[in-house]
């Protein structure tokens, strides 16, 4: 399921020959606040404002490649998923729709229509949408893509191998926890290089399935109800996924949707960078967690700045 340091360099090419790669940082202000020497992987900066994008390139590139004939794609998301397929397929002129759920983002909702996408409203929560779009795939002939699939693992590998190859001795990383492309491709790649370096996934506390999950060791479904944090608003873990987390990961902490506004507030005072609520939950997680990481050496991935202006000015004002 993992891909191999090849594979991963070879996403890399791909998405390379299409965006640069991201920067990260070590921002001062950031590691006052938390005692730490902290470096920011910032995958906010993307086209699509998110990290997804590379795993969309890569898996819309070899569709394109292996199946003749492909008319168009489908998935379901709560929009940067979305965003990078609908990237991917406009670049080779093919139809894409996108399920979401109801009171989706409006913001990602016109960013995905604006890529290309069709969008169709489905369900109330990001597994309803999934089941429908799997559904409509059989009925319009269109391909579903699955939001943990190993071309997105794939191709989101390369910001880790970016990270790690730029920044060398991180002693941990934080990360959020949607369906698991993130934290699972950064296990790849940090066994893949034979590094020491321990990985903190994050999960909001008004979405616990994969800590949950990860306590009992099966997939534990809970209803997702973080009114913040809708990028990591999961109520099913993908149980490949989870197994890959449990044998890789070093825990799995739970976040607030009060400390990941924090962690939004943190990252637009200390960088002038704009943070979603999932994007920001990694700071979140470092925040919750600086005393015990004193002295340590910790990268963080800033995973998406989409927020919608209304929400962001209301944690702004700390409302």
């Amino acid at each position: 399921m993992l891909p191999s340091l090849d594979e991963v360099r070879s996403a890399a090419d791909l998405v390379h020959t299409v965006l640069p790669q991201t920067p990260q940082f070590c921002w001062p202000l950031l590691c006052k606040r938390t005692g730490v020497e902290v470096w920011v992987k910032h995958e906010n900066h993307q086209p699509i404002g998110s990290f997804k994008i590379r795993g969309g390139i890569t898996l819309i590139d070899q569709l394109v490649k292996s199946k003749s004939g492909l008319q168009g794609v489908i998935t379901a998301t709560r929009g940067n998923h979305g965003q990078s397929i609908a990237y991917a397929a406009r670049r080779h002129a093919l139809s894409c729709v996108i399920v979401v759920p109801h009171d989706n983002s409006i913001g990602k909702n016109l960013a995905m229509c604006a890529w290309g996408a069709e969008l169709v409203v489905h369900g109330q929560d990001f597994n309803e949408a999934a089941d429908h779009a799997e559904t409509l795939a059989q009925g319009r002939g269109l391909y579903f893509v699955h939001s943990f699939d190993p071309l997105l693992v794939r191709g989101v590998a390369s910001y880790w191998l970016e990270l790690f190859e730029a920044v060398a001795d991180l002693d941990s990383v934080y990360v959020p926890i949607g369906l698991g492309s993130g934290i699972c491709s950064g296990i790849a790649v940090r066994d893949a290089l034979g590094l020491r370096t321990q990985i903190i996934g994050v999960v909001s506390n008004a979405a616990p399935a994969y800590a949950l999950s990860c306590l009992s060791g099966q997939v534990v479904e809970h209803p997702a109800s973080t009114l913040i944090a809708d990028g990591i608003a999961v109520r099913k873990p993908d149980a490949v996924a989870l197994e890959i987390i449990r044998q890789g990961a070093e825990r799995v902490i739970q976040v607030t949707d009060a400390e990941v506004e924090l962690a939004m507030r943190s990252y637009f005072t200390d960088t002038h960078n704009v943070a979603e609520g999932a994007g920001a939950a990694a700071l979140a997680g470092l925040i919750k967690e600086c005393r015990q990481m004193q002295e340590k050496k910790v990268g963080l991935v800033l995973s998406g700045g989409n927020v919608d202006q209304d929400v962001f000015s209301k944690v702004l004002a700390g409302r």
